[in-house]
């Protein structure tokens, strides 16, 4: 926040990082991250990204309130329906992003 420069170590400990990596595995963790990434709605993942940018332009107070409106609006959904069926089933859901 001053301009110090902080280690991997101190960044995690803050909670500005969410996760260390050995050097030269910076790569495969962020694809193994990506690939869990895709496996997810798509509409839940749109809705992560919004709250992301809406973050950097406005207070926490404003996102929690626009967290609570996507939670609530994607709980309706067909997706949300399929990811309960498909985890009691015991299956991979099959999303439609609707």
């Amino acid at each position: 926040m001053c301009g110090e420069k902080i280690d991997a170590s101190q960044a995690l400990q803050i909670k500005l990082v969410e996760e260390i990596v050995n050097s030269g595995e910076a790569l495969t963790a962020a694809t193994n991250l990506a690939n869990q990434v895709a496996h997810q709605s798509p509409s839940s993942v749109t809705a992560c990204k919004a709250l992301i940018q809406n973050n950097r332009q406005h207070f926490i107070s404003h996102g929690l309130v626009k967290e609570r409106e996507l939670f609530i609006q994607l709980f309706d959904t067909e997706d949300q329906r399929e990811g309960v069926n498909a985890f009691l089933e015991k299956r991979s859901p099959q999303w439609k992003n609707r």
